[in-house]
């Protein structure tokens, strides 16, 4: 079974995260911010990841740390999950609506980190959480799983939609790129012989 737990302890959070890449969507996720728990909860049934979480954060001051390192360590635990890659089909894309919204999330499991964020959020905000957090969050992940991840806004007017579609096309791209490809199991999906 592809599954990795990670901790991470600082001056500004405390995480503890436990992942299984061919799960059920089954999640249990307590962050100290409502809605990253919420994006989170979806990302793990919409990948069918299973995915428990909890971090205790200074989200006194505001919820950057908070967001920053839960994807950092969720990062690591995809990284840690696939090992060295073997068979994976390394690509995965999905194009979703969300009522008004459509978004396009695509991913590259390459060994190097690179964000293309499209999304231009229309508010700074979506109640209390600071939607430019939603790029934060893509950085940290992208840099501690080593992928290229791209999200766009196709159409869509109203924020809690654009982001909440650009978490569960993440996800669904994300399944597809760690789903293994049958056809090449064991195989390295890199002419340089690793991807690490």
């Amino acid at each position: 079974m592809r599954s990795a737990i990670c901790s991470r302890a600082t001056g500004e959070t405390s995480i503890e995260l436990s992942l299984t890449l061919d799960g059920a969507g089954a999640y249990s996720i307590d962050t100290g911010c409502g809605f990253l728990n919420h994006m989170l909860e979806l990302f793990a049934r919409h990948g069918r990841f299973d995915l428990t979480l909890t971090c205790r954060g200074d989200v006194q001051v505001d919820d950057h740390h908070t967001v920053e390192d839960v994807a950092i360590v969720l990062g690591r635990a995809f990284s840690e999950a696939l090992g060295d890659r073997a068979g994976i089909r390394r690509y995965g894309s999905c194009v979703l609506p969300m009522d008004e919204a459509l978004i396009l999330a695509a991913v590259d499991i390459s060994g190097r980190a690179a964000v293309g964020d499209a999304l231009e959020i229309p508010t700074e905000k979506v109640g209390d959480f600071d939607t430019q957090l939603v790029r934060e969050f893509w950085w940290g992940f992208a840099r501690s799983l080593g992928c290229a991840v791209h999200v766009r806004r196709l159409a869509g007017e109203n924020s809690h939609h654009i982001i909440e579609g650009a978490f569960k096309a993440m996800a669904r791209a994300l399944a597809e790129a760690v789903s293994v490809d049958e056809a090449h199991a064991g195989e390295i999906p890199s002419t340089k012989g690793t991807i690490l």
